[in-house]
């Protein structure tokens, strides 16, 4: 008897040459390249959950939408964020959601998946850098600024 089986494949192709590739300095660097990414059609309508992936020297590898939820949140499959994570040889992430309401204020439920996902990415020896919360005015919060992370 033969078996069929469904083929999975998650594929990442770099384009750019590595000083091409935009570096990650800090917390301001990072919301501007995220704001510039943003669809500034729904920064103000719609929650999302991206995450900034990282060579060994912060440069941007790419940024990979995770989730889109609804005006007040998102889901979050930590399956689906390590397997990018892997899949793409990445040794540093920045994490990113925005508020579509413009509050900055991390909320519990945000610090409690940063660190469930800070904790998870030490077993693969993955740094997670920072999260951002970016408001639709271009405004942002940052966890490692804040000492939360």
């Amino acid at each position: 008897m033969k078996f069929i089986v469904n083929e999975i494949q998650i594929s990442y192709k770099e384009q750019l040459d590595v000083h091409q590739m935009p570096k990650i300095t800090g917390s301001k660097a990072a919301a501007e390249l995220l704001y510039n990414h943003w669809d500034k059609k729904t920064i103000g309508c719609q929650e999302c959950f991206k995450v900034v992936l990282l060579n060994n020297a912060n440069r941007v590898k790419g940024v990979y939408e995770i989730s889109k939820g609804s005006i007040t949140g998102t889901l979050v499959d930590l399956r689906i964020l390590f397997a990018i994570i892997l899949k793409s040889l990445t040794v540093a992430i920045v994490l990113v959601h925005n508020h579509p309401s413009g509050n900055l204020c991390a909320s519990q439920a945000d610090k409690e998946l940063t660190h469930k996902i800070k904790q998870a990415a030490g077993f693969f020896d993955v740094a997670v850098l920072d999260h951002l919360i970016l408001a639709p005015n271009g405004n942002y919060f940052s966890f490692s600024d804040a000492f939360i992370l």
